[in-house]
């Protein structure tokens, strides 16, 4: 089974391009790579209804639901907007992500 590779990574800070959530901005979570998708904190909220279970009543519970890996973007504190990454290899032969409009680095 193949994985694939992303520009987003786990603590990421994106912002949705896309649907109910477009323009707003969160930290990513949790990277699915065989869906190919986000769970972005505070965005794309559903509603999922839970059973009830021993003394536990059944009940409603919002949760962040996946976000597909296309309809986000990385966000640069220093351009304070939406921006797409490339790699650039350090003097130490690092490979580190970096804005393509400032060159600031996005692996601290």
């Amino acid at each position: 089974m193949q994985t694939n590779k992303f520009h987003v990574k786990r603590g990421d800070t994106v912002t949705v391009t896309t649907g109910k959530d477009k323009n707003k901005n969160g930290k990513v979570l949790k990277v699915d790579t065989l869906k190919s998708a986000a769970i972005v904190e505070g965005l794309n909220i559903v509603k999922r209804h839970t059973r009830a279970r021993g003394n536990q009543p059944g009940s409603l519970v919002e949760k962040e639901a996946p976000i597909h890996i296309s309809n986000v973007m990385l966000f640069c504190e220093k351009c304070g907007k939406p921006v797409r990454a490339k790699s650039s290899l350090l003097e130490d032969g690092k490979k580190v992500r970096v804005c393509k409009k400032c060159g600031e680095s996005f692996d601290k």
